[in-house]
């Protein structure tokens, strides 16, 4: 993925998810918790940073990681 993509998000359509397109404005790293995969106690330490991407859906911006976006 790159700047400049459409873009989707994976997962089924629910509250974070209108099933709306947006395009790729900024990739950047960044550290993610995954609570259903690690627990609540986060621990920074333990993880590293993974690609994630500002999309620009309807007017907002919101930073996503790469891995829940499918390019459409």
């Amino acid at each position: 993925m790159k700047v400049g993509d459409l873009v989707k998000l994976k997962t089924a359509p629910g509250p974070m998810n209108s099933g709306s397109t947006g395009i790729i404005v900024k990739i950047f790293q960044k550290k993610c918790w995954r609570t259903q995969e690690r627990g609540p106690h986060i621990d920074w330490r333990k993880i590293d940073p993974e690609p994630h991407a500002e999309v620009m859906i309807n007017k907002n911006v919101l930073g996503i990681p790469i891995s829940e976006l499918e390019i459409v």
